[in-house]
């Protein structure tokens, strides 16, 4: 067999090729691209045997994504994704000194797969649709981080000199009413000018159908208020820059609706989709991004447990002497983690089931966070079950306790 490690870099790769002795075979630096990979497969080639298969390479890498790693899955070398901490850790194994390098972390990630792979997972061979599924489900949530963060900087820049701005749109400010008026009046002095019937067209125009006149009737009021006033000049200073932040804002609340279009298309080919949406508190978006983190490997997890630790919903325990303690998992797959926390808060009105075992851990004295937590690693393992089976979700087999307790009391 031959054990590679590969330190990448945006524009390298830094190589070392070691036989099953540890003996060193290759050290190269590689460009990145077509042309370093084709490098790569040439230097692999020169040291295997005429019968050996592409299997018997084993490559260490500190990522598990990006067209360079989807090369060397589909070359079909065993590729094992090292997390940099785990990395580092096996590095102060052997250097004191704290020296490091490219060149001595191709080393440290060859000796790592020779050695200890036994302790590292593989990358999964997801279909080409999940991935899809993958990028979509992060690029969505990604538009929302950042229209929150437009907002955030939208109210910020409102407080400095048109708090009546915010009155009218407490809470809403990312909204379809709050671009529509601040669009035709940034200014504290053009919000006071603004008549009802030219509210009631932008909003129209916003696609609000509803209760036109009454909420028109409100932003007017509120607009008129009293307010402290900033200097004209800088008045008309910062209302240019609302009137970038709205136009920011409308663009990515265009733009998200049209990736969620593309997100439910996309999830909704896949086979395990009508199993995902089976589940209490999870809809086509929050599916999408559990099934676009989980994967959809049959062979990734090899029980409910590897899945739940994946998840990081199972509690980790910290043991030493006498003292015992359980705690969450804090190095976790941080948006798995938030889906999988939405959808356990979720079925607390979409389940029964969910509702009792969450409320049975509230009696015993666990938080709301923490219930909501047992809750999620519970549904987890529910979901390993009906995708293994390939079952939809059944409440009663689900939470059979809860239903013979309902049955009792009935």
């Amino acid at each position: 067999m031959l054990f590679v490690g590969d330190d990448w870099a945006e524009a390298h790769h830094d190589i070392e090729i070691q036989d099953e002795t540890g003996r060193r075979l290759v050290r190269r630096r590689l460009p990145e691209g077509v042309t370093g990979m084709a490098e790569l497969h040439g230097l692999i080639a020169d040291h295997l045997g005429d019968g050996d298969e592409p299997s018997s390479v084993v490559v260490g890498i500190e990522t598990d994504r990006g067209p360079w790693v989807g090369a060397l899955v589909t070359a079909g070398y065993q590729v094992y994704a090292i997390n940099p901490l785990s990395a580092a850790r096996y590095r102060e194994r052997h250097v004191t000194s704290r020296a490091k390098s490219d060149a001595g972390d191709a080393k440290v990630l060859a000796d790592l797969v020779r050695t200890d792979r036994a302790n590292h997972r593989p990358i999964a061979g997801d279909s080409e649709l999940a991935e899809a599924v993958k990028v979509l489900a992060r690029t969505h949530q990604n538009l929302i981080w950042s229209r929150q963060r437009q907002a955030n900087l939208l109210r910020s820049t409102l407080r400095e000199f048109y708090p009546a701005a915010l009155v009218a749109f407490s809470g809403e400010l990312a909204g379809r009413d709050a671009l529509a008026v601040l669009e035709i009046a940034p200014t504290p002095a053009r919000g006071r000018g603004l008549s009802t019937a030219r509210i009631v067209s932008a909003l129209r125009r916003a696609g609000r159908q509803r209760n036109l006149d009454r909420r028109a009737a409100e932003i007017r009021d509120a607009l008129r208020s009293d307010q402290l006033a900033a200097a004209p000049l800088v008045a008309d200073a910062y209302g240019h820059t609302v009137v970038a932040l709205v136009a920011v804002l409308a663009t990515l609340a265009t733009q998200i609706e049209q990736v969620e279009g593309e997100l439910g298309s996309c999830f909704d080919q896949h086979p395990d989709a009508k199993v995902m949406l089976s589940q209490p508190g999870l809809g086509p978006v929050l599916a999408a991004r559990v099934l676009a983190e989980f994967g959809d490997d049959p062979t990734r997890y090899a029980d409910a447990k590897g899945r739940k630790n994946y998840a990081g919903t199972a509690p980790i325990t910290r043991a030493s002497g006498t003292r015992r303690v359980v705690l969450a998992r804090v190095a976790v797959n941080k948006r798995l983690r938030d889906a999988l926390y939405l959808q356990a808060f979720a079925a607390l009105n979409a389940s029964p089931g969910a509702r009792a075992s969450y409320d049975a851990h509230r009696a015993r004295g666990a938080t709301h966070h923490q219930a909501l937590r047992t809750l999620a690693n519970r549904l987890v393992g529910i979901l390993h079950g009906c995708l293994r089976h390939h079952t939809p979700y059944d409440e009663a087999t689900a939470w059979p306790n809860q239903t013979t307790d309902q049955k009792i009391a009935a």
